[in-house]
């Protein structure tokens, strides 16, 4: 019997960028995984859609599963001889019960690994330009929970030792007690005047931090209405962070954009400029069911006189099932390229084959314009998406053309997967909403159900194209940015220069 295996992974703090390169990689191999809430959602898209999600959230006193309940998920996924993951935010030796499973794994002679993540107590200070230490003003730090009752009696905090044996503390989980950890703090010694500073969703674009000293940062963050999760930060250091700030002054700082197809590099401006992706995708593209009517035009290939392509996708499956039928690119000898969209071009170009053909708009409209008006003699290919739009195909019939519209794939929609991330998504105060296509919006509605419309609400919605923007309107939603160039660079570029001025 295969044996299974456990890794015990950090997350981060909520940055994605903050996962690790093993840590990463392992989840790609997951069978099973065991996750928290307070990870960045988007870590889920990463992982084998087909394992098997566990979620054990813990928040707002709320907890999806007992500790008790999550160590014997672990084991039995084990024995059951899977790959699992238990996905933790932050590191998961750091306050995070990582030691409590691990000891629960040797105890039930199941191998497993620790793949430490980046914590709170380090990422969150220096997003908000606090170093921890620093050669003028610390030289020592102490990470505390910050939520023991510390008025029991068997109290394991030292106080006198913490008030002078650190130059900075940094106390995790300590909202609630902070009027009785600051109280402590004075009644040992700590100079009620020392800086303090409460940061709150470190890493994230909602991340906001208060400052102020010891004696008054709990009435601060108490009117500030500061709520977990959030980390407090005590020392000289804290005087650091008006000068060294960073995160803040991204011109896209607080700002969560939704994307509802697979991230590509084309959004990655959006992310460089602050913004945090929240990656939704409702779509999927797939195979078609059956290749009948593709592989009947490809055997007559060299009768076409036009190819078209509208998307890099059905260009990527018709050439993949031309080399499935032992033909190749000198098959194509003699027929004229067309492609929608420089993207598409791109990736026509890259197999050496030259494009003919990019009509100056990337539609179907845009198409009738660049065929001209008479088609007569013509005979055209255009592999497609199995539910696409009929006014080209019908334009060219009505002109005396003659074309073909077999199915190359499908865009299918990944309702598993949506519903997983779905309870993310309501919690995650989307600024922009961007739609690609009316699919990704009716299966965004879909996905989400009477939620949907709250979600969107008070969201900037961005879209590709007239067609997108109807399905939305015609949902009782505002479209507040169409670029002219109906392409996803062209709409972050709108975003972009709407959203910094």
């Amino acid at each position: 019997m295969k044996r299974g295996k456990v890794y015990l992974i950090g997350a981060g703090p909520g940055d994605i960028g903050l996962l690790t390169i093993k840590g990463f990689k392992c989840l790609q191999k997951a069978e099973a995984v065991v996750y928290d809430f307070h990870l960045n959602a988007q870590i889920l898209n990463y992982i084998n859609h087909e394992a098997e999600f566990i979620y054990a959230g813990k928040r707002g006193g709320h907890h999806a599963m007992t500790q008790d309940e999550i160590n014997q998920a672990l084991v039995n996924k084990a024995k059951e001889g899977k790959i699992v993951c238990r996905l933790k935010g932050g590191d998961p030796f750091i306050f995070g019960r990582g030691g409590e499973e691990a000891e629960e794994l040797v105890k039930e002679g199941i191998e497993f690994e620790i793949i430490p993540g980046v914590s709170s107590s380090i990422a969150a200070p220096a997003y908000a330009g606090i170093p921890l230490t620093h050669r003028k003003y610390s030289s020592s730090f102490a990470v505390i929970t910050g939520n023991e009752d510390i008025t029991k009696p068997e109290s394991t905090i030292e106080w006198a030792k913490l008030a002078y044996g650190f130059d900075t503390l940094v106390f995790l989980m300590g909202v609630k007690n902070l009027s009785a950890i600051t109280s402590k703090l004075i009644e040992h010694g700590k100079s009620p005047d020392t800086p303090a500073a409460v940061v709150r969703w470190g890493t994230r674009p909602d991340m906001k931090t208060v400052v102020g000293d010891l004696k008054n940062i709990a009435n601060i963050v108490k009117e500030e209405n500061i709520r977990p999760p959030a980390v407090m930060v005590i020392g000289n250091v804290v005087k650091l962070r008006e000068t060294l700030k960073w995160y803040e002054n991204k011109p896209l700082f607080g700002q969560r954009v939704l994307v509802t197809r697979e991230y590509t590099e084309d959004y990655s401006p959006l992310e460089d400029l602050g913004a945090e992706i929240f990656e939704f995708p409702t779509i999927k593209i797939a195979p078609p069911e059956n290749y009948k009517e593709l592989d009947e035009t490809i055997e007559k290939i060299e009768t076409y006189n036009w190819l078209i392509f509208t998307s890099a996708n059905g260009f990527q499956y018709f050439i993949q099932r031309l080399l499935d039928k032992e033909k190749d690119i000198r098959d194509l000898k003699g027929i004229k390229i067309c492609a929608i969209g420089t993207k598409t071009a791109g990736k026509i170009n890259n197999y050496g084959i030259k494009v003919d053909l990019i009509p100056e708009e990337f539609n179907a409209e845009g198409l009738i314009k660049a065929f001209g008006q008479n088609l007569k003699g013509i005979k055209i290919l255009l592999p497609r998406a199995e539910k696409a739009r009929e006014i080209f195909p019908g334009k060219v019939s009505e002109l005396g053309g003659e074309i073909d519209t077999p199915v190359a794939y499908r865009a299918i929609k990944p309702e598993k997967h949506g519903k997983r991330l779905k309870r993310f998504l309501k919690e995650g105060r989307i600024t922009i909403a961007t739609f690609t296509s009316a699919a990704t919006f009716n299966n965004f509605i879909d996905i989400m159900g009477d939620d949907a419309l709250d979600v969107l609400k008070d969201v900037t919605i961005a879209v590709i194209g007239p067609v997108t923007a109807k399905a939305i309107e015609k949902a009782g939603l505002k479209v507040s940015i169409m670029p002219e160039e109906a392409t996803i660079k062209a709409m972050v570029d709108e975003i972009i220069s709407r959203t910094t001025k």
